[in-house]
Parts: structure tokens; sequence; C-alpha cells
């Protein structure tokens, strides 16, 4: 690497971290922002408010009250309305067990098991959870209070849960917002970077100077990636220390995806770049396409829920790629082909985008 070059790096990598509120938003605010996104950042449905009307001889449905909330999902509903209706209309409640005229005790040993259970469905991933764990609990309930035994069917499933066998949230999340956590400081810090030489008026100067706009570019972005790099072991400490989140693939793999993955953010981060004129437009202009990789990469949703005219912006989108080498190398080990053919498609959209960056930075010469 000739010294030129080593110079741009250098001042570049000086200018950065010399700033202290910069050397905590690169190092620190990324362990503070994974810390709290992985404990906030949940599918589970939890502290589902459950009110249940019926009389006091009605045992059986007392039970399935009392055992919904020891189950740890339900929590008791407070409401001073005796209309089911009324509860749920007033947010004092997200579900409300309605025994049926006599009783539900009575009834169910009349041969009559019919229980109405009214659900807040204004969350409809949350109503369909809701809906599962009580009846669920009904059924538990009803088996041991009448002595039932489970029906032996002929036909017997032996489950197997892989990678995740506790169905902890957290390891499915934390690699999604490592991804995340990884585009937004380098992408953002890449995109100010030509930017931020405009608005003090050194880019003139810059590129009056005798070098090659490879230097200049070069100089601009391999210290973000190597600044990038150096932030990835924080989060990946944090994910396996913190929140357990297994390591069953290669390091070594592991570190190629995140390297190939940040030269793509840092590619698209100065390619935005080129089309700002402050750090103000840069930021705006950052936020505007990390918000759209962030919603098509199967982080806030499973990429096979969109509708098919859509779902083709996920295979644009680095990040879900990058998320998904995330997922399959720590969780499941890491496939050969389906990490090769990640890796290729990032290495592809960061070539793409660098030539797109030359093009237009010579445009602005």
């Amino acid at each position: 690497m000739n010294k030129t070059l080593m110079g741009f790096i250098k001042k570049e990598m000086i200018q950065t971290l010399r700033d202290k509120r910069m050397r905590i938003l690169i190092f620190l605010m990324p362990i503070i922002q994974m810390s709290l996104f992985g404990l906030a950042i949940s599918n589970d449905v939890k502290n589902v408010k459950i009110a249940a009307l019926f009389t006091s001889d009605d045992y059986i449905m007392r039970n399935i009250y009392e055992n919904a909330i020891e189950s740890g999902w339900f929590i008791p509903a407070v409401s001073t309305k005796n209309d089911p209706n009324a509860i749920i209309e007033s947010g004092d409640a997200d579900l409300v067990l309605v025994a049926p005229p006599g009783g539900f005790t009575k009834n169910i040993g009349h041969g009559d098991g019919k229980l109405q259970a009214l659900i807040n469905a204004t969350n409809v991933a949350k109503a369909q959870s809701v809906e599962v764990y009580i009846k669920e609990i009904v059924r538990r309930t009803v088996n041991e209070d009448l002595h039932i035994s489970e029906t032996i069917s002929p036909i017997l499933i032996n489950r197997r849960i892989l990678f995740n066998p506790d169905l902890d949230t957290s390891i499915f999340m934390v690699p999604g917002t490592m991804a995340m956590l990884m585009v937004i400081t380098t992408m953002l810090l890449a995109n100010i970077a030509i930017v931020r030489e405009k608005e003090m008026g050194t880019f003139e100067m810059l590129i009056s100077a005798p070098v090659t706009k490879t230097q200049v570019i070069l100089g601009k972005t391999v210290p973000y990636v190597i600044l990038g790099m150096s932030n990835f072991p924080l989060i990946l400490g944090v994910a396996m220390i913190a929140f357990h989140v297994p390591m069953r693939g290669s390091f070594f793999v592991l570190f190629i995806a995140a390297f190939a993955f940040v030269c793509t953010a840092v590619a698209i981060g100065t390619l935005v770049s080129t089309y700002c004129q402050n750090q103000q437009q840069a930021t705006l202009a950052g936020f505007l396409v990390m918000f759209p990789m962030i919603m098509f990469s199967g982080l806030m949703f499973p990429i096979e829920n969109m509708p098919d005219y859509i779902r083709w912006a996920s295979v644009i989108d680095p990040l879900s790629h990058y998320m998904g080498l995330l997922r399959n190398i720590m969780l499941k080990g890491g496939g050969g082909n389906y990490v090769a053919f990640h890796i290729a498609i990032l290495a592809v959209m960061a070539m793409i985008s660098v030539y797109a960056s030359f093009r237009r930075f010579h445009t602005k010469l």
C-alpha cells in the first residue's frame, strides 16, 4: 500500500477518533443498544390482561382463571365493569372468559363444554397467540379436574425442536439486532465522510492534490471498514455472553461474512454521500436508505409473509443476506452452499456500489 493512501487512511482515522463523543458513538453506543434491543425486542406475548366472569361455585372456571395467571403469560385485569364487551372496549382486559348460563362446571358435566372467550384482536399476532395459550390452559385444566386421561391417538408424532429447543426469542432476535447495529455504525459513518469535507470547505483542496480518485475513495472508505470490523467482536461478545446466543459455526466464516457486509454497507454509504451536499442531507438520506433495508430484512416479520410482488426487495437488501448469514452460522453451524451464495451476493453488491461511487465521484469532479 503506497504512502499517499496510508496517509489518507491515517488522517481519516485520526479525524474520526479524536473526538471523545465520536469514540463513544462508535464503540460504546452499539453495546448499549445491543443490550437494550436484545432485552426489549421479543415476539413472545406476555402480560396479557385476563378477566373471567363466573359464579362462586363454578370451580373449573375458577381453576382455569388461576392456572392462566400462574402460567406467567397472563396478569389479572382490573375493571369495575360487568359487561364483557365493555371490559374489552375500555382496554381493561385483552381476554375475557365468560362462563355459560348455569356455570361451566355444571354444563361440562352434562357434555356441553362451550366456553366463550372475547379476545382483543387489534394486534392480530398477539390475539392468535392468546387464543393458543388459553385453549391449552382450558384443555389441561378440564383434564385435571375431571381426571380425564389424554386420548391415545394411533398416530404418534415425536416432536423435536432443532437449533432453539427452548424457543427463546432472544436467540432468534439478537442476531438480527447485531446486523441492524452493524449497518447503523458503518453506513452512517461512511455516508458523512465525503460530505464532511464538502461542508468544511476542504474537498476542493483534497481533489486538487496530486492524488488519484482511487486513493481518495479508498482513503475515505477503508478506515470505516476497519472501524466496523473492530466493532464486530464487541457486539458478538455481548450477544454470546449476555444473551447466550450459541456459536455453532466457524468464527472464521462468521468473520468473512461480517467483512463482506461491512464492505457493502460502507460502499453504499459512500455512494449515498455522493448525492449529498451537507451532513444534514447525508444523515437524512442515510436513514431513508436504512429504513427500507431494516423493514425488508426479516427482522420485524418473516420475509415469507410478504406478498410475492414485493418480496423481491429483500433480494436486493444486503441486510437481509447478512441477517440470514448470522442466523445460519451462529444457530445452525453454517451450511456451505448457503453461506457461499449469500457472501457472494454481498460481494457483488459491494463491487456494484463501489463502481457506482467511482462514477459519481468522477461526475462531481
